[in-house]
């Protein structure tokens, strides 16, 4: 079963290099026994264009392409950090034992499926992939434990709930636009969980559960 793994950029930002580096040690070892497609983040090179967005007031439409251009730069540190990674701007199947790290912007500006706006990030586009690219399982990864009531978090994350409910509730970890990327692209269950315990992910890929906040159809 392939999984999208989104890595999101705040993960160095907010837990420091080392955490990025051990997780992305861990992508690397589990792509050696599931098939994986990796969707980058902005991270800081996101938060460029917010603050140049702010400086001058960006048409929308033209801050959104810049940011998903952002997703390609730290796709391009995130293929020199994976293990086995492999760059790619398109969705077909790489062999075995590689992991692809997609670079979104030629694909996306191809199709443009998705509206244009800051309400719109990373989360989205990594919810458009795994419906365009067959994905029964997507995972955000982020310095987070998963979703939580209030924000920023405070006490456990909520452990499971709906794609209606995400909708219903607005909460904050996640871009606005995700309750309708994930109805749209059909997505049979999508995983939060926290990027500064690794071991998470492959926890999740081996046993099909684990800690974080579990977002079902």
């Amino acid at each position: 079963m392939l999984t999208v793994v989104k890595v999101g950029g705040g993960l160095a930002r907010d837990a420091g290099d080392g955490a990025l580096r051990a997780l992305c040690a861990e992508i690397g070892e589990a792509g050696t026994r599931h098939p994986l497609l990796v969707v980058p983040g902005g991270g800081e090179f996101a938060d460029a264009v917010r603050a140049y967005d702010r400086r001058v007031g960006l048409e929308a439409r033209s801050a959104h392409w810049m940011a998903i251009l952002a997703m390609d730069q730290f796709g391009w540190a995130l293929s020199e950090l994976i293990p086995g990674a492999a760059r790619r701007s398109d969705l077909a199947p790489l062999p075995a034992g590689e992991v692809p790290v997609l670079l979104p912007y030629a694909l996306l500006a191809e199709r443009d499926p998705l509206p244009g706006s800051w309400a719109v990030t990373g989360d989205s586009i990594a919810a458009w992939v795994a419906g365009a690219s067959g994905a029964r399982r997507l995972v955000l990864v982020k310095p987070v434990a998963g979703l939580h009531a209030a924000w920023p978090p405070d006490g456990p994350p909520i452990a499971r709930m709906t794609t209606g409910g995400l909708a219903a509730r607005r909460l904050g970890g996640v871009d606005p636009h995700l309750p309708v990327a994930l109805r749209d692209a059909g997505v049979a269950e999508t995983w939060i969980i926290d990027g500064r315990e690794p071991h998470r992910l492959a926890e999740l890929l081996d046993e099909g559960r684990t800690a974080g906040t579990l977002v079902t159809a």
